[in-house]
This record gives structure tokens, C-alpha cells and sequence, in this order.
């Protein structure tokens, strides 16, 4: 369950620290031209054995993680290369939320202008959540992006930070493109600005010849 003030649902724990796109979305799942198909992808080596098996080990592949919203992961969540379909996977896969002790950048910032939430918390923070969804008995959080507290099954509570413009973005339901055109009216006034002010840098098309 989710709004544009919440995330509520099935966490499953992933504490495996410097876990790298790479990992979240392996190489051979970036051939497509577009978006689609990446959530069979996501943490492939991880669920799946080499023969196409889901692994039985993984508590992705169980029943009482199925629909997780909330990855509760380990340090570092998201180093290595820039691939924002990382990102994309997860929330194909229908993960609304991350929680770690720290990102690597470029995901942290990937996440956020897709309005995946990277919530940060500090390392014994993210341990007693780790312990506590560990249990399928307890394994539901709730995110209050409004409020900025995450809250476990059991009562506790758990405050985070976020920058300002991403908190706005998440609770009006905006990505980067959607956060850019709330100021197309000023990107607008710029830009007939900048061409009366600079009109010989406007390109021109070239006259056609009727020559040959």
C-alpha cells in the first residue's frame, strides 16, 4: 500500500553491504530499448540458480516476503556502475523503498529522481529493523514520508531525513521531468530572454541552393 505520503508493506531484509548495481541488475538484462521486462532481472544471481531455478534460500523467492514494498539493506546499498535501471528494476519488481545506512551517490540520486525513496538511517537503526522483518511474523514497515519516521510492526519508530526538494517531489507525486516542468513558465521567460539578448547565437537554417 502506498500514496504520495506513504509507503506501507512487506520488508524483506537484504543486509549484504556494497551490494553494486551490477548485482541489482546484472548486464544481460540491459538489452532492451526501453524500460520494460527489468524486473525478472533484479538480484537474478540472488534468486535464481545458474539452471533458471528460483533458489530456495532466498526469501524473495518465499511466500512470506511475496509483494515486498521495503528492501531493509546493508551498507553501501547501490556502489559500482551508474545504471539507472537498477532503480527501474526494483520498482518494476515492486519495491517502493529502500532502507540502508548509506548509497552509493549516483543511485542515491537515481532513486530519488524516479521517486523510489532512499531513506537513511544510522547503522544500529537499520540493524534492530533488520532483526525485526526478519521474523515473517513482523516483517511489515510503514514509511510516513509527511511525517519522515519510518515505524515497525512492533511500535517503534524511526526518524529520517530528506532533502527538501526531495521530499517535495515524492509527496506531489513528481519525478525529475515532472519537477522541471512545474517551472516551464520560467525556463520559457529564460529562453526568449537569452535569444533577444544573444540572437546572433541562434542557429539559422541554411539557405537552399538552387545550384548544383
Amino acid at each position: 500500500m502506498s500514496d504520495f505520503n506513504r509507503v506501507e508493506g512487506v520488508a524483506t531484509p537484504l543486509p549484504i553491504s556494497n551490494l553494486d548495481t551490477d548485482q541489482i541488475m546484472p548486464k544481460q538484462f540491459l538489452l532492451g530499448t526501453d524500460k520494460s521486462g527489468l524486473a525478472k532481472g533484479l538480484l537474478y544471481d540472488l534468486r535464481f540458480a545458474p539452471d533458471g531455478t528460483p533458489r530456495t534460500d532466498c526469501l524473495l523467492n518465499t511466500p512470506d516476503y511475496a509483494n515486498t514494498r521495503i528492501i531493509v539493506g546493508g551498507q553501501n546499498f547501490g556502489c559500482g556502475s551508474s545504471r539507472e535501471h537498477a532503480v527501474w528494476g526494483l520498482q518494476q519488481f515492486g519495491v517502493e523503498a529502500v532502507i540502508a545506512s548509506s548509497y552509493g551517490e549516483i543511485f542515491y540520486y537515481n532513486a530519488a529522481n524516479n521517486r523510489l525513496l532512499a531513506i537513511v538511517l544510522a547503522q544500529d537503526e537499520v540493524d534492530e529493523i533488520t532483526e525485526e522483518v526478519s521474523n515473517p511474523a513482523s516483517n511489515r514497515l510503514t514509511i510516513d514520508v509527511a511525517n519522515q519516521v519510518v515505524r515497525t510492526a512492533s511500535g517503534r519508530s524511526y526518524a529520517f531525513k530528506m532533502e527538501p526538494r526531495q521530499r517535495r517531489m515524492y509527496l506531489e507525486g513528481l519525478d525529475v521531468i515532472g519537477a522541471s516542468l512545474q517551472m516551464l513558465p520560467e525556463i520559457e521567460a529564460f529562453e526568449r530572454d537569452h535569444w533577444a539578448r544573444n540572437p546572433w547565437a541562434r542557429v539559422l537554417p541554411l539557405p537552399v541552393s538552387g545550384g548544383v
